[in-house]
């Protein structure tokens, strides 16, 4: 049968509510410790259950001079900075074509985000493919290093 009056009403009006010595639920002590504290000694079934990687080392990380970082550009950003780069010296211009070696920039690859409308002829180690169909069909030129 359920209980039909809960425990906790039951005990109200006595001191310690079902508690022990009043001093059972006094601090972190009772409790077992703060957090994960005891988790390798009174707490193990506990942490056996629920984390079971909670000890040792887990994976591999790699060193980071074996990760290449890649500075990627979008066209359309050589399109809008375009004429502020030929101003600069670092964009040249070849009959109706712009010429811009990437690399003197800072980047190393091409993307596709944006639209192009001039003609431009990339210089640059690695394009994305919809980059070099989108630089071509514009009547560019794609150049890689």
């Amino acid at each position: 049968m359920i209980r039909q009056k809960r425990k906790i009403t039951k005990q109200r009006g006595t001191r310690t509510n079902g508690g022990g010595v009043v001093k059972n639920r006094r601090g972190y002590g009772n409790r077992g410790g703060r957090g994960n504290a005891g988790a390798g000694k009174q707490h193990w079934t506990r942490t056996v259950i629920e984390n079971k990687n909670y000890f040792g080392k887990h994976g591999f990380k790699r060193p980071q001079k074996m990760i290449k970082k890649v500075r990627p550009v979008n066209v359309s950003y050589l399109e809008e900075q375009s004429e502020s780069l030929l101003e600069k010296g670092l964009a040249t211009k070849e009959g109706d074509a712009i010429v811009i070696d990437v690399t003197d920039l800072g980047y190393d690859k091409v993307l596709a985000k944006g639209e192009i409308t001039k003609k431009f002829i990339i210089k640059s180690p690695k394009f994305s493919q919809s980059a070099k169909s989108k630089i071509e069909e514009a009547g560019g030129e794609v150049v890689e290093l």
